[in-house]
């Protein structure tokens, strides 16, 4: 993306890891107010996908199919026109999330999700992802504080949530350009500061004076 394209940020990391909650806070610093958007989710059929994803048994294969046919649903009706539109998108993860769920969590061969990836969105990526890394057994006990019932992926084990991380900082390191990787074990509003020196750093025009 030139530097007169709306940009597109995502917000990644492991379940308990924080991103959520800090994407409010990253839509403030914004002229424009952003397009506040989730995967999967994002459309009323990315919606009734994410039901199906977070609650219902399958095979991995079979979620990876899922997760990148609501993300094409996502891109074409949602992400794409308002980009087109001068409108920036904070999303709640994106294909990063595939990668580190389905490749690293569930251990489908690489290949086949780029693959997935090349097909869904060709030569299309986000501006900036940022990436709450935090230590699997953290992220657990946030979980645990938080309470309520949890969904699937939620509930997998913590040699999943270590093979998610690794999966996301591993590509973190091939596309070094790409990602900021944050500390997720600090405090909101250092976290927020970070990001909002680097938002400064890489959308000066964009942001509010």
């Amino acid at each position: 993306m030139n530097a007169s394209t709306a940009p597109f940020l995502t917000f990644e990391g492991i379940d308990g890891a924080g991103k959520s909650s800090r994407i409010a806070a990253a839509a403030a610093l914004f002229r424009t107010p952003p397009l506040i958007t989730r995967e999967p989710g994002g459309t009323p059929l990315g919606e009734r996908l994410r039901e199906v994803l977070l609650h219902q048994p399958m095979r991995p294969m079979t979620e990876a199919l899922l997760m990148f046919a609501a993300r094409r649903e996502h891109l074409e009706t949602v992400i794409l026109p308002a980009l087109a539109a001068g409108r920036p998108v904070l999303c709640d993860r994106f294909s990063d999330a595939s990668f580190a769920y389905q490749h690293g969590g569930r251990e489908l061969p690489a290949a086949a999700l780029e693959a997935l990836e090349a097909l869904t969105h060709p030569d299309f990526a986000p501006s900036l992802t940022f990436l709450f890394d935090l230590d699997p057994a953290a992220a657990a006990a946030r979980l645990n504080n938080m309470g309520g019932e949890r969904d699937r992926f939620e509930r997998e084990q913590a040699d999943f949530f270590a093979r998610v991380r690794a999966a996301y900082l591993a590509r973190a390191g091939r596309e070094a350009a790409r990602f900021a990787v944050l500390d997720a074990a600090r405090t909101p509003a250092d976290i927020d500061a970070e990001i909002a020196t680097l938002l400064q750093q890489r959308f000066p025009t964009w942001l509010k004076t």
